[in-house]
């Protein structure tokens, strides 16, 4: 079982345990703030940056205890940037819903629910607690699963960040003609970084969409390289909340001293 598999395959038995009635969440839903533009907050020719809410990896172990991820949001909007990602998953990652909704709760920018997507339950979720863009893993989905969430998520007012990692996983992504695509550097089934992926493939994405590079970027020396490849948004959480500063650490990514 590959890594991949094995977060997986938690996910399913965590969701099992708290789904609700769908009659619940719909009633959440509809309580939810409308959803942000994300493609917007993306758009433009400034590198633009996903600062990400992390306390955990499977690869690092804990990163942070981030006992108030409101107010860590609330300082990467502060230092610009232009979404805030935010790890749901509670095994490998421990973030939770909670996180999700007390983020909501104070910042005006977009929120993506960083999470392994794979029940259209999750969907309706993510919208309930307040997300404006969610996360797709090609290599988490067959082919008819990537259509059908990148549609849910769509209809629910979501924007949606297709994730890759390999040339096949991309052609499969552009498939389905969406408008923010992330070149992952860090291969999700063996955890390995090779940032040789964001040269490979981000110049194939069209130049139309919005273009994110993922994982292994902690210097300005990543963000020209991610930059120089193609990439106009970064995501970025371990050097980040590893810093001690993250408000200074955004700013010497974007080379602002």
């Amino acid at each position: 079982m590959s890594v991949l598999d094995s977060i997986i395959e938690g996910v399913r038995e965590d969701l099992a345990n708290r789904r609700k009635p769908l009659s619940e969440i719909h009633d959440q839903m509809s309580q939810a703030p409308r959803a942000l533009d994300a493609h917007a907050a993306l758009f433009g020719e400034q590198m633009k940056v996903i600062a990400e809410v992390k306390r955990s990896s499977p690869s690092k172990g804990e990163l942070s205890k981030i006992a108030d991820p409101a107010a860590l949001a609330e300082q990467y909007q502060s230092a610009g940037a232009s979404v805030i990602s935010v790890l749901t998953e509670e095994r490998r990652f421990k973030g939770s819903l909670d996180d999700l909704a007390a983020v909501r709760s104070r910042v005006t920018i977009p929120i993506l629910r960083k999470d392994f997507m794979i029940d259209e339950y999750q969907f309706f979720e993510a919208r309930a607690y307040g997300a404006d863009l969610i996360l797709l893993i090609v290599a988490a989905l067959s082919k008819s699963q990537l259509k059908d969430f990148y549609d849910v998520a769509t209809e629910l007012g979501m924007a949606a960040l297709i994730e890759v990692h390999t040339a096949d996983e991309l052609e499969r992504a552009l498939e389905i003609s969406p408008q923010i695509v992330g070149v992952n550097s860090r291969n999700l089934k063996t955890l390995e970084v090779d940032p040789a992926a964001f040269a490979d493939l981000i110049p194939r994405i069209p130049s139309t969409l919005i273009r994110v590079a993922e994982s292994g970027i902690s210097s300005r020396a990543d963000v020209e390289f991610a930059q120089s490849a193609g990439a106009n948004a970064i995501l970025v959480g371990e050097a980040l909340v590893t810093s001690g500063e993250p408000t200074l650490a955004m700013r010497r990514l974007l080379g602002q001293g």
